[in-house]
């Protein structure tokens, strides 16, 4: 990838950002004194005054500000420059008040630093030039030994969101599961039908299990230098769950998975960690076994027997399916509401079951989150949730113009 040079669209709003930014850096220190948000709290087990509410992909295509980069700018340019890689962190942020604002960034973004190269081709997806599928394949592999030297935008992007956010919103982490990042490894591409990793998995398990284990050690590593760069809370996706059997899932997800949760949680304790495996249909009894704070559920999961089998002590967090929020307000009220009531009003964060679809209705997001803010117990908490402002439908352009007012950037 070449080295990235802002286009002059936008050099004069990153100018604008960057004094924003600095400024906000000279106070960073009054963020840790002030109260921490309802995400993280929740996220650590506690009771709250609601249900906090963020979405997976939150920051993405649907948003008109978003195109306004992504259409100009490839994927690495955006996610791996600090400046524009915050801007599109924030813009759900600004629009929408989630409880989470998670940064932009990609779940192959640390592959580089094991010598494993990959881009993004605009109309079919990430793809890996070099695939691993040997056991000399994976011994040639680096270690991750310092990704503040080989990563450092995203210390400078979770640092910025501390700054901007201070304790209104919890900064988010993330990384690829070990068994996800393998599947794109090995596949070389997103692959509906997964043969590759499926033959080593069955005549080459060890390999496999080598390479899983390599990722596991480097992911702790990465996940704590988000943590230490401004993360509050961190998320490992198993996207690729799905595409195994229960057995499986046992074998070559859950226990990679587990391994990352207590490398971290040895080495930073107290920050809370969340799992989510896509297609958790037939694993939900396995998943008891993880030890992650938080356990993301997927769309296809039925959210009262979620609580039934992992019970009223543990957080969970979904899981309403995307396609609800193309429907009308009806719906989405009803919808939202059936996850609320069969989750419980405790130890619950409302996400969608998985990443928010391109062409996503803006205002459906904008519902979608005053619902949460509405499911305070008291007509005073929800005021107190809501900042005295309550998000609508009816008020969305307003907020736009009061995002482009503030921010200067979206209206470039």
């Amino acid at each position: 990838m070449t080295a990235f040079t802002a286009p002059h669209w936008t050099s004069q709003c990153l100018h604008r950002q960057q004094i924003r930014y600095s400024t906000c850096r000279s106070t960073h220190h009054v963020c840790h004194a002030a109260a921490d948000p309802l995400l993280l709290r929740v996220a650590r087990g506690e009771d709250a005054e609601r249900t906090p509410v963020w979405l997976m992909r939150q920051a993405g295509r649907y948003m008109a500000a978003f195109r306004k980069f992504s259409d100009r700018m490839a994927f690495r340019d955006r996610s791996e420059n600090a400046e524009v890689a915050t801007e599109l962190s924030l813009q759900p942020w600004r629009a929408f008040q989630p409880d989470g604002i998670i940064m932009f960034s990609d779940i192959l973004t640390p592959l580089p630093s094991l010598g494993i190269d990959w881009d993004i081709k605009k109309g079919f997806g990430p793809v890996i030039s070099t695939p691993v599928r040997s056991m000399e394949d994976v011994r040639r592999l680096k270690t991750m030994d310092d990704p503040a030297s080989s990563l450092p935008f995203v210390q400078q992007i979770l640092g910025n969101l501390r700054a901007e956010v201070g304790s209104a919103s919890t900064v988010l982490g993330f990384v690829g599961s070990p068994y996800t990042l393998a599947a794109y490894c090995i596949e070389s591409r997103a692959a509906k039908n997964p043969l590759e990793i499926k033959h080593m998995l069955h005549d080459a398990p060890e390999v496999l299990h080598a390479f899983l284990d390599h990722l596991a050690e480097a992911l702790i590593v990465y996940l704590c230098y988000q943590i230490d760069s401004g993360a509050q809370v961190v998320q490992l996706f198993d996207s690729w769950a799905h595409t195994l059997t229960p057995e499986e899932f046992s074998s070559f997800s859950l226990p990679y998975a587990q391994k990352v949760i207590d490398g971290v949680r040895e080495k930073r304790p107290g920050t809370p960690l969340m799992f989510h495996a896509n297609g958790g249909v037939g694993k939900l009894h396995r998943m008891t076994g993880c030890s992650a704070d938080v356990l993301g559920l997927d769309w296809s999961t039925d959210m009262a027997e979620a609580r039934q089998v992992l019970g009223s002590d543990r957080v969970i967090q979904g899981n309403v399916d995307p396609a609800v929020l193309f429907a009308s307000e009806e719906v989405i009220r009803r919808e939202v509401e059936r996850c609320l009531q069969q989750a419980g009003p405790r130890k619950h964060i409302l996400n969608v079951g998985h990443g928010v679809l391109q062409k996503t209705p803006e205002q459906a997001v904008a519902l979608f989150c005053q619902l949460a803010r509405e499911s305070a117990s008291t007509p005073q908490e929800q005021a107190s949730s809501n900042n005295g402002a309550v998000l609508n439908i009816s008020n969305m352009e307003k907020l736009k113009e009061m995002g482009r007012a503030e921010v200067g950037l979206v209206g470039c």
